[in-house]
């Protein structure tokens, strides 16, 4: 008799799917973006990302202990200041509003990664990523500005430096500054293929940092390259990035997989705002099971290589999976 193989027999039930699954998903893997904002008890709706939030530093530790014991593997701040000038210098203020943000949380929930954004874009008044001089997005000045920017952020207490500007050198720039004064044990965690993506449109709504004039095209990179982004991780790897990442997720899981296998380095990958929000806004409409399509999306960005995931679905996802297998702490 002909043997005949049934695939179906290691699907039949929960169990056994268990037993076999190839790609596991847990808290730890992922990172939870935050909006920081002046104030107290403020937690301002972000129109734009339905469910997410600016917080105050108050409600920023009350989510980073709920985040904490749902297991989650960090957070990832963003800031930005009231006061915006041409040469972003309240981004390196050791009095602004992130690294306030920083040791109030690290004060509060000391064992909790603490990761922060290091782009200018927030404090410029053109919103760009880099300086603005003479009409031009200049490369070196910009760097020195976001070392300091990265200098304050360590002093403040940050575990990782996760610089999103996409200036040239900016990585090895950025390591030499740290260990010069003495962060050695600080590490970062690199943008490294950040695509001039569509899918920015609701963070940029949620931090009120669009461009002025122009657009990010002469540093973010083009949707269509995929061996200039394994350029940019070996060149950030050999500046002394501990963590490179991609930039959005779902519509570079091709660029995900090809770096993983590339790299012997942890790879993470942003599921960006617009990743979010399509979800959110079909759920809403009752098109999609919003857990459902939000599980399996971590799970594709994690099946294509992802060793961590920057998701603003964090916090449910890992409430979810907690909910499955228990305390992960």
């Amino acid at each position: 008799m002909d043997l005949v193989y049934r695939p179906r027999r290691l699907r039949r039930t929960a169990p056994i799917r268990g037993l076999v699954r190839e790609t596991e998903l847990s808290p730890r893997q992922l990172i939870y973006p935050l909006f920081v904002t002046e104030g107290k008890s403020v937690r301002d709706h972000i129109d734009s990302m339905p469910g997410q939030f600016r917080l105050s530093t108050d409600e920023l530790v009350r989510e980073c202990e709920e985040l904490y014991a749902l297991g989650v593997g960090a957070v990832n701040l963003f800031g930005y200041s009231e006061e915006k000038d041409e040469l972003a210098t309240k981004s390196y203020d050791s009095d602004g509003l992130v690294q306030r943000a920083i040791r109030t949380i690290k004060s509060a929930v000391p064992d909790l990664c603490v990761q922060t954004d290091v782009a200018l874009d927030p404090y410029t008044t053109h919103g760009h990523d880099g300086l603005v001089i003479d009409g031009e997005i200049v490369n070196d000045e910009s760097v020195e500005v976001l070392c300091k920017m990265a200098l304050s952020h360590a002093e403040a207490g940050a575990d990782w430096i996760a610089p999103s500007d996409m200036m040239d050198g900016r990585i090895g720039a950025i390591r030499n500054a740290l260990d010069v004064q003495g962060f050695s044990q600080v590490g970062i965690l690199a943008y490294s293929a950040k695509y001039a993506s569509s899918f920015y449109g609701p963070f940029r709504g949620a931090l009120q940092s669009a461009p002025k004039s122009g657009n990010k095209k002469t540093y973010q990179m083009d949707p269509a390259n995929i061996r200039e982004a394994l350029k940019e991780i070996a060149l950030d790897l050999e500046e002394g990035a501990d963590v490179v990442m991609i930039k959005p997720a779902l519509c570079y899981l091709d660029v995900i997989s090809r770096v993983r296998e590339a790299f012997d380095a942890p790879v993470a990958a942003y599921n960006v705002s617009g990743e979010y929000a399509m979800v959110v806004a079909a759920a809403e409409k009752g098109w999609v099971d919003r857990d459902s399509a939000m599980m399996e999306m971590l799970l594709s960005i994690r099946r294509a290589g992802a060793d961590m995931i920057l998701t603003y679905f964090a916090k449910d996802a890992a409430a979810l999976l907690r909910a499955d297998y228990g305390s992960f702490r």
